[in-house]
């Protein structure tokens, strides 16, 4: 099974039943505003790169929720306001001001207020934003709190706030045992560098632009196919290279100045979301892989 690639070590042999990782590199381009990245194309002349199974493998997939808050009151409010929205001028305003006033009596009779109570709350709101002119930082549950024992039911929730992106962090500790592997390991830190830095587009290029740096396809492998237990990823962006050319916590080198041991830390960030759809896509439908992303 010949998988060409930079690899590390420079004599891992992938068979069938081989776990190990794979990172490609990938051109960046955009398929508009909505539709986002397609970075299907692989870079002409940039084999891939075949690294062992890193030493800490897990991901974790998080969505944003947050607590929100919204009193009776407030809601009501808000039901008055659609009710102005939708004014018609051409029609009689008496009778539609009428409606608009029916609005906001069935507002207070759903918060359980009469006209005097919301007299009184919208005294107490006036009161607050006048102090809070001088900094005082009053509001309106302080006022009832101290009045009656009282706050607005804040009806708390905790409502979806939107999506977020993964990110992963991999550490190779490399020990080139001769040249060849030398050579391998200076090319897969020079690719990573390369590819992750931005683009001005060389010497005839436009210098008011800088292009996007490439993105990375990563992935665990057995053999030629993705690992069929552990996750999958999203193309990735690569955020962070670093390297530690004293592996050993000591400077030392071999004849030619090599250091015995480098640490090479990366550090991804997949380019979009996962959504619900993504497991049941065709692609990972048919493989039917493990996990999933």
């Amino acid at each position: 099974m010949a998988i060409e690639g930079i690899r590390y070590p420079s004599d891992l042999q992938v068979d069938a039943d081989t776990d190990y990782f794979k990172v490609q590199v990938l051109s960046y381009t955009r398929k508009g505003l909505i539709d986002g990245a397609d970075t299907t194309g692989k870079v002409s002349g940039v084999s891939n790169i075949l690294l062992p199974m890193p030493s800490n493998i897990q991901d974790a997939n998080t969505v944003s929720w947050g607590e929100e808050k919204m009193n009776a009151i407030t809601a009501g409010a808000i039901n008055v306001l659609d009710k102005t929205q939708t004014l018609n001028f051409n029609d009689p305003i008496p009778a539609q001001l009428a409606d608009i006033g029916k609005a906001i009596y069935g507002a207070l009779d759903k918060a359980g207020l009469d006209p005097q109570t919301a007299s009184n709350l919208f005294r107490s709101q006036l009161s607050a934003e006048a102090v809070n002119i001088f900094g005082a930082n009053v509001s309106i549950d302080q006022i009832l709190a101290r009045q009656n024992g009282q706050i607005f039911n804040p009806n708390l929730e905790l409502l979806f706030n939107g999506v977020t992106l993964r990110d992963f962090r991999f550490s190779f500790k490399m020990t080139p045992r001769d040249e060849k592997e030398r050579d391998n390991v200076v090319k897969i830190i020079r690719t990573f560098k390369k590819y992750m830095a931005a683009s001005t587009g060389g010497e005839s290029g436009n210098k008011l632009y800088l292009q996007t740096p490439n993105v990375f396809k990563l992935a665990y492998k057995k053999g030629s196919q993705d690992h069929p237990f552990l996750h999958r990823f999203k193309d990735c962006a690569l955020k962070g290279v670093s390297v530690n050319y004293t592996g050993e916590n000591v400077y030392a080198t071999y004849y030619d100045g090599t250091p015995i041991s480098v640490i090479l830390d990366l550090n991804f960030q997949e380019l979009t979301p996962i959504y619900n759809e993504d497991y049941d896509s065709p692609e990972t439908a048919a493989s039917n892989l493990g996990v999933g992303y």
